[in-house]
């Protein structure tokens, strides 16, 4: 109950992070209630009559292949977030230990950290992802690509939890922790870690926005799960066939809108978190 208030309290602190928080909550329900409303078989080739447009009987019309595009967005934007989720929690999760680890350890250690951190951020990132996609393209899944994205996810938030370690390991609470005779990984997990988490609750959600945005970066380019009707593929489909030439602006514009509505909201999360994390930035009442 105590963290529930925190939580509100958190959320009336920043309206901005509620508004976000409901979007993405807004989304997410529109995923999983939507199976109950829209048979999620519409989402199958050959499944209704093709070129549709949006009707009382077709809210967002359907494609070339006869899929219902409702149904394709009620099944492919959980599999979207799944990809952001994923990559973004593996990608985060590697850079906060490595971030912490390299930050306060110091030595030899962060010297290899840093080292391969600022090379691998000189490369083009979707260059790499590309590389990576289309060398086992036959065998890409939704968990796969998230798998894909993560392998560069996690460079951004070991650089900057790192820049943050390197300035808290000198206050006078962690000196204090170090003569209260407690161990280097009792310091970063005790004393650390719980003085970033709005900081890294913030890299939480721009590392799922980034990954988002790569997943369907690399899906409109066909490089993919052919066989998962996730957002980027729908759009995929949509170049593919020529369906703004041809006039079906619905079955680009309606994959657009759900992106859309996905980084607003996180991108609301982030700057409302961001807000929490440094005073400076809060309004003055």
């Amino acid at each position: 109950m105590r963290r529930l208030d925190q939580v509100l309290y958190y959320l009336r602190e920043s309206p901005m992070l509620g508004a976000g928080t409901l979007l993405i909550l807004l989304i997410a329900l529109f995923g999983i209630l939507g199976p109950v409303f829209v048979d999620t078989d519409l989402a199958r080739p050959l499944s209704t009559t093709p070129r549709l447009p949006p009707s009382w009987e077709h809210p967002f019309g359907t494609d070339d292949a006869g899929r219902e595009l409702l149904a394709v967005m009620v099944v492919g934007v959980p599999l979207t977030l799944r990809v952001g989720l994923l990559a973004g929690s593996v990608g985060l999760g590697l850079g906060i230990f490595l971030g912490f680890t390299s930050g306060y350890l110091g030595g030899t250690f962060d010297t290899i950290v840093r080292g391969v951190v600022d090379t691998l951020l000189t490369v083009p990132g979707l260059v790499v992802l590309i590389s990576i996609a289309s060398t086992i393209r036959e065998e890409i899944s939704v968990n796969i690509m998230a798998m894909v994205v993560a392998s560069l996810a996690w460079m951004w938030p070991t650089r900057v939890i790192r820049a943050q370690v390197l300035t808290m390991r000198e206050r006078a609470y962690v000196q204090m922790a170090k003569l209260n005779g407690m161990s280097d990984t009792e310091i970063i997990w005790k004393e650390l870690f719980p003085n970033l988490l709005p900081y890294l609750a913030a890299l939480f959600a721009n590392a799922v926005n980034w990954a988002i945005l790569s997943s369907i970066g690399l899906e409109a380019l066909g490089l993919g799960p052919q066989n998962d009707p996730t957002v980027g593929m729908t759009i995929y489909w949509a170049i593919t066939f020529s369906a703004l030439i041809r006039g079906m602006w619905w079955w680009w514009a309606i994959p657009i809108v759900f992106i859309g509505l996905v980084f607003v909201a996180l991108l609301m999360i982030s700057a409302g978190l961001d807000e929490l994390a440094n005073p400076k930035q809060r309004k003055a009442v």
